[in-house]
């Protein structure tokens, strides 16, 4: 049977089909830019008139009489009002035109995938937070997850920034155990590669769990605005402390939450132990407090134990007592600390005792800095000299009220080796670089309420003053100015510093009843 042929319209309309398709939705898109107005004056009329009707419905019967003749009187009046009917009619349509506006669409909860997300996050929490005996279980399988969540926010990728948890009143939220349960499920399902901050609120069963932001690395180091007695050991979170410095970051100045650390007298923490591993920034922090102590016009004794020349620059300033590299030279300005802080503090009790100020000698701060402690005290014992840390014990016991400041730096693998003076006089605690949880809480005395970070650059890490809550940390950058792989800029920033002289001489000093004893060549 001979096939028939396509009719015409069929081979060869389809073009024109199309062209005439494109043709009429142009039309209507632009018919539909042209009556945009109308269309909006004319769904809020239509919004206007649903509204009054039911304003109307819900009025009271006895009421609707007054409101009547109200009504009535305002249409007599605007009648006989000059332009009153075209007043009416512009403030009518001016009206509709605001009422039936388009409004973007605002999200009143999470999509498919968000909602996908916190259903799994419900889940695996039900084993932790869940019990046989509950009657009326919050967390159970298969359950409702608006009910324990809420206060949520996600980022681009679908992943949750902020959470906010209600347990029951029996979970143990006191035992550090179980917290850290629950915080490693939340951080595993939540996304990793990601640090989180978790806010336990015992009293109210809440647990609210949020991202937290990088801590800025570009800050030099820089001379900043404090007074004699407070040292800036780095920069937190802003709703962390309640003080902020400017600071110069790059091209711009701008306030940063700061970590002050105040020393002297009245200090409630006068000494620092800083603890980190090799290359995390304990070098750059104990620098950094060398500088500012400097810039205050202190005395600055640094001991090295590793010699490997990272306090090279500090030789030779105008402050800077001496820079020690062996155990020999070590032990020798250790002894005359000793005798130092002897002197200072006889002065300071006779001053006393007589009524009257401190000289001004005497309230010249005096910084001991101890990088690696440990290592020196391996090399005085394989020469047979005594332990630094028996020396130490007279600086760190009578310091605060002899204006002497102990800072120490250590390591993780041999901060076992310090004793327990050391550890009992040092209250403020800094802990830099990737540590364990256990290493933290062990230098820190408590855990951080926070993940470790993915990253860690140098100078990053936790600290605590006393007895204060555990923060994060970004030390200022303070790299070795000879050292040619540090950037230029943090180099000058270093080199600047150094180069600060005094504006003027200080008064010379009443003449003391004892002499202070030479440092040692």
């Amino acid at each position: 049977m001979a096939r028939r042929p396509l009719p015409r319209i069929l081979r060869s309309g389809s073009a024109s089909i199309t062209r005439s398709r494109e043709i009429a939705r142009t039309a209507a898109d632009n018919a539909t830019d042209v009556l945009h107005p109308l269309i909006t004056v004319s769904r809020g009329l239509r919004k206007l008139a649903a509204a009054g009707r039911a304003r109307w419905a819900a009025m009271p019967k006895e009421r609707r009489g007054p409101t009547l003749f109200l009504a009535a009187a305002g249409v007599l009046v605007v009648a006989l009002l000059p332009y009153g009917p075209l007043l009416a009619l512009i403030s009518l349509m001016a009206a509709a035109a605001w009422k039936g506006r388009e409004r973007p669409v605002e999200r009143t909860g999470p999509d498919e995938v968000e909602t996908a997300r916190l259903r799994a996050l419900y889940e695996a929490l039900v084993p932790y937070f869940s019990v046989p005996d509950d009657p009326s279980p919050l967390f159970s399988h298969g359950g409702e997850w608006s009910g324990a969540f809420s206060d949520f926010a996600f980022d681009a990728d679908g992943r949750p920034t902020r959470l906010r948890i209600a347990y029951p009143a029996y979970f143990p939220d006191g035992d550090p155990v179980s917290r850290a349960r629950i915080e490693h499920v939340l951080h595993a399902k939540c996304g990793r590669g990601r640090e989180y901050l978790f806010d336990w609120d015992e009293e109210g069963n809440r647990l609210v769990m949020c991202v937290l932001p990088a801590l800025p690395v570009s800050v030099a180091a820089q001379r900043f605005v404090t007074v004699p007695g407070e040292t800036v050991l780095g920069f937190t979170d802003a709703d962390a402390v309640q003080r902020t410095v400017p600071v110069r970051d790059g091209e711009e100045t701008r306030d940063a939450p700061a970590v002050v650390w105040r020393t002297g007298p009245r200090a409630t923490e006068p000494h620092l132990l800083v603890v980190g591993q090799p290359g995390s920034g304990v070098s750059t922090l104990l620098r950094s407090i060398a500088l500012q102590a400097l810039l205050h016009d202190g005395d600055v004794l640094v001991l090295e134990g590793c010699g490997s020349g990272e306090y090279a620059c500090l030789s030779g300033r105008d402050g800077v007592l001496g820079v020690e590299c062996g155990p020999v030279g070590a032990l020798n300005a250790l002894e005359w600390a000793v005798r130092a802080t002897e002197r200072r503090l006889a002065v300071a009790h006779e001053a006393r005792q007589a009524g009257r100020t401190a000289p001004a000698e005497l309230r010249r701060p005096l910084w001991i800095l101890l990088d690696r402690l440990g290592v020196l005290g391996d090399l005085a014992a394989a020469e047979g000299r005594p332990d630094p840390q028996e020396l130490l014990q007279v600086p760190l016991r009578h310091g605060r009220a002899a204006y002497v400041t102990v800072v120490v730096g250590e390591q993780f693998d041999t901060v076992d080796a310090l004793g327990a003076s050391v550890r009992a006089h040092t209250r403020a605690h800094v802990a830099l670089g990737a540590a364990t949880p256990e290493q933290l809480e062990e230098v820190l005395g408590a855990p951080p309420h926070t993940t470790p970070p993915p990253q860690v650059p140098p100078g990053r890490g936790y600290v605590r003053l006393g007895t204060d809550p555990v923060l994060r940390l970004q030390v200022p950058a303070t790299p070795d100015p000879y050292d040619d792989e540090a950037p230029e800029p943090h180099r000058r920033a270093v080199l600047d510093l150094l180069a600060v002289r005094p504006a003027e001489p200080p008064a010379p000093a009443p003449p003391l009843p004892a002499s202070e004893p030479a440092l040692p060549a």
